[in-house]
């Protein structure tokens, strides 16, 4: 649940160098929201947003 996606990406991005990606998937409905915003505050940049049969699947460049 929100917050939760975003913190774990977060926790995930801080053990990654600049330039690796992270791949998140999600449940939560509000991650489309959260983790886009996440990733243009932060500076990191958004690869990719799917929707799949389960909630939803991100990759995230880590911002370098």
């Amino acid at each position: 649940k929100c917050p939760l996606p975003v913190l774990r990406l977060q926790k995930r991005l801080a053990t990654l160098a600049p330039g690796e990606v992270a791949r998140l998937r999600a449940s939560d409905p509000m991650a489309q929201v959260d983790v886009p915003h996440f990733c243009a505050e932060a500076g990191h940049r958004l690869l990719e947003a799917t929707e799949t049969e389960d909630g939803f699947a991100f990759l995230i460049e880590k911002r370098a």
